[in-house]
């Protein structure tokens, strides 16, 4: 497979983020600069589902067929000839929270904006398990002096539950489950490393020792510089991470840790979702030239709970 074999399903999106390949063949996506979620038709025309504001960011459908969205607040934006790429917390920040949209009215409301009274700052990423709960990463905001420290929480779909799961995480980005759920992995931002934690019941992970910073277990790294971003899981347990700088999708095996990238022209290739017959195409956004593109994988992608189960 080379970068070549792919296909602009759309384009002029203004950055893409969090796709979904949905059971009519159209593709659910927020654009997070235009603070709306976006469904892209299979002729590559585009609709307005929701005006959500601040930064939607990851997203997955939920039981009752809503969809989840994790709200960063906003960003600041930097725009040049290639472009635009978010930057800091900007002046207008609305807050971090998980959102629920129904998909057939628009109709929007927010589910969670703090956890053991803590407000959420920056939720980036989501995946739901069997039971009903879902896991998502709060990376947290950056200032011009200074950060806020990333989380990684499970909740409740229904509201009843919010806890964290593992802190302090490196502005952890992508999260997805293994195919049997017992393993919940999670892609940290500037470090590029993808860790594993193993669980022991929903939201809760048996805890590796110290020098784990976050009581997850190392399963791979990069010698070279790029940054980690979404991530999705392959039927075979394989899990394909987005890079940014390094514009592509490392497809790593949990079990050695080695990689194979795969380059996509544009340094802020963001995630990656898998639908198409037997979930055999890849959905990619490349968000600094405001596409989401289509490739056939060569191996079929997990099914996701609530959407193709």
């Amino acid at each position: 497979m080379t970068k070549n074999n792919y296909r602009v399903v759309t384009a002029g999106l203004e950055f893409p983020e969090g796709p979904i390949a949905m059971n009519d063949g159209s593709i659910i996506l927020v654009e997070i600069k235009r603070g709306t979620l976006t469904r892209v038709l299979r002729n590559g025309s585009q609709e307005v589902v929701a005006e959500l504001g601040g930064g939607p960011n990851g997203i997955a459908i939920g039981p009752g067929g809503k969809c989840y969205v994790c709200n960063n607040g906003g960003f600041d934006w930097h725009t040049d000839k290639a472009g635009s790429r978010p930057t800091l917390q900007p002046a207008n920040y609305s807050g971090g929270r998980i959102e629920v949209v129904d998909l057939d009215t628009g109709v929007v409301e927010v589910l969670y904006s703090e956890v053991d009274g803590v407000p959420l700052s920056g939720p980036n990423d989501i995946v739901f398990d069997g039971q009903g709960g879902f896991y998502f990463s709060d990376l947290g905001k950056v200032r011009r002096h200074d950060q806020d420290r990333g989380r990684v929480l499970y909740a409740k779909a229904d509201g009843s539950f919010i806890g964290t799961l593992a802190a302090p995480v490196e502005m952890p980005n992508g999260v997805g489950l293994s195919p049997d759920e017992s393993t919940l992995y999670v892609a940290e931002t500037p470090t590029a490393r993808l860790w594993a934690f193993d669980m022991i019941e929903p939201g809760r992970a048996k805890k590796q020792a110290w020098p784990s910073p976050h009581g997850g277990r190392f399963i791979a790294g990069s010698s070279d510089y790029q940054r980690f971003d979404s991530l999705a899981v392959e039927e075979d347990g394989r899990v394909c991470v987005a890079t940014l700088v390094n514009g592509g999708i490392s497809i790593i095996s949990p079990d050695t840790g080695s990689a194979e990238h795969i380059p996509f022209p544009d340094p802020y290739t963001t995630n990656i979702c898998f639908g198409g017959d037997e979930l055999r195409m890849a959905y990619i956004t490349l968000s600094q030239s405001g596409q989401l593109i289509e490739v056939p994988w060569p191996r079929a992608g997990l099914a996701l709970n609530y959407l193709n189960k």
